[in-house]
């Protein structure tokens, strides 16, 4: 049995959080510039048991597709064709960065790491993939 990698894709930065093997926690791994994002996970995924890969789908408001889409599905591609034996879900990601933000706050980060997208794109990852656990624990 492998980990959960959750992917929070940006333009220019990746977020990525993982689970223990017993997928019970799930944890912030790291942010990755984009344009490295495929080799990071090749040499991660060479050294770990991944049993899926969860991609936040970035919806608006009324349920659609938002604007930064048309850059997400181009990497699920590349992602499928990269690790064709392991499977893509997709977990709804709206306001995740909002929420990053806030617990970054009420943790009693400064506020020089509070503004550190890096760190809040890490979180938003952290988030994405709880939710999916949740998600999976509720549906059975």
């Amino acid at each position: 049995m492998g980990r959960i990698l959750s992917i929070d894709f940006g333009q220019k930065r990746v977020g990525l959080a993982v689970t223990d093997e017993l997928k019970i926690i799930a944890t912030g791994l790291a942010t990755v510039p984009a344009n490295e994002i495929m080799t990071f996970l090749k040499d991660y995924v060479s050294r770990n048991a991944v049993e899926c890969f969860v991609v936040g789908e970035p919806k608006q408001m009324n349920n659609t597709a938002s604007e930064s889409a048309k850059y997400i599905e181009p990497f699920i591609l590349r992602l499928k064709a990269e690790f064709p034996e392991i499977p893509i879900e997709r977990m709804d990601e709206r306001f995740t960065s909002m929420i990053a933000t806030q617990a970054i706050r009420e943790s009693g980060a400064k506020k020089k790491d509070r503004r550190d997208k890096s760190l809040i794109d890490t979180v938003s990852a952290v988030i994405i993939l709880q939710s999916f656990m949740e998600k999976r624990t509720m549906t059975g």
